[in-house]
């Protein structure tokens, strides 16, 4: 008999809730790792579906604390770390959890994160220039008023896809030589005067904005390292659930799972084979295309709407090297 659900403590609403807990199929005895734990959403639907364990993650000090409630609610079923997805391997390891029936992430920031202003995440209210998912590392002031003009071109165009890079880069350059930039709202402003405003209605400041995020963060990276360490501590027939929100991150799961597959394109008929032979698949692909929120979720939570979850199943086959970067 399933256990009454853990209620919330607020009124966060998880995206795709019911379509990753269907993916992950939680059952009694089940282990599942929450890899982006946020304000517990995927943790609590998984913990309430079945009486099984979680151990959830985030890098976030403000996550963890908020969730102590929730592991008292569990019953000992919920394990809470403090730490980044990329160490999800040696955290499983330490708790003598592994291998584990599935892992689950939410990528990108988080409500909490995006609502509270002295997180420093959001052009839409004022407060520091942070943008820090975790309580270390350099914070966005810091590139903005440290880079030299290319490296900030870069992550303005890498990871924020602006268009306008290299000028909004020049600009930010000749503005900190007056005054340093120390405000969400400061920088807002500033892209707003450079960057000609979206057809769409989209806020100039977004993409520079999200570039700044990722590097800040180095979001790409967790997420190689993340994948990697997920295709190591799932067992055979266990399930990866990745929601992404926006096209570098999903096109980054979607390359890993193509290439663990099998399913990558092969090289150019005209170059020389690989020496040996391909690897056998590590992954087993449930999606082939990414699941999407119906209308009714879109309607009642407006950040659904880019959410995309891709689903794939571990095969026997050992993982592979080559994948994560350094941290």
């Amino acid at each position: 008999m399933i256990d009454p659900p853990i209620p919330a403590a607020d009124s966060h609403v998880p995206v795709l809730a019911a379509a990753l807990v269907s993916a992950l199929d939680p059952a009694d005895g089940k282990v599942f790792v929450d890899a982006t734990f946020g304000r517990g959403g995927h943790t609590r639907a998984l913990l309430s579906a079945a009486r099984c364990q979680v151990l959830a993650l985030d890098r976030d000090p403000d996550a963890i604390a908020a969730g102590r409630a929730l592991g008292e609610a569990a019953d000992g079923r919920l394990h809470l770390v403090c730490d980044r997805f990329g160490r999800l391997a040696e955290r499983v390891a330490e708790a003598g959890l592994g291998p584990v029936d599935g892992v689950a992430f939410d990528l990108g920031v988080s409500s909490p994160q995006l609502d509270r202003p002295e997180r420093g995440f959001s052009f839409r209210a004022d407060g520091p220039l942070d943008m820090r998912m975790g309580a270390d590392g350099p914070t966005a002031a810091d590139l903005v008023n440290g880079l030299p003009v290319e490296a900030l071109a870069q992550i303005f165009a890498d990871y924020g896809e602006e268009r306008h890079a290299r000028r909004l880069a020049r600009v930010v350059v000749e503005r900190r030589a007056e005054r340093p930039l120390t405000t969400t709202a400061d920088l807002a402003s500033l892209v707003r005067r450079v960057v000609p405003a979206a057809r769409d209605g989209l806020d100039p400041a977004t993409r520079a904005f999200q570039g700044l995020r990722i590097a800040v963060n180095d979001e790409l990276g967790e997420i190689d390292r993340g994948l990697a360490a997920a295709e190591r501590v799932l067992r055979p027939g266990g399930r990866l659930a990745v929601i992404a929100f926006q096209s570098l991150e999903d096109r980054r799961v979607k390359q890993f799972l193509a290439v663990r597959a099998g399913r990558a394109p092969g090289p150019s008929r005209h170059a020389p084979a690989a020496p040996g032979a391909a690897p056998e698949p590590s992954f087993r692909l449930i999606t082939r295309r990414p699941i999407t929120p119906d209308a009714a979720e879109c309607a009642a939570n407006p950040r659904a709407r880019s959410a995309r979850l891709r689903v794939a199943e571990r095969t026997e086959a050992p993982p592979e090297d080559g994948w994560e970067r350094a941290a």
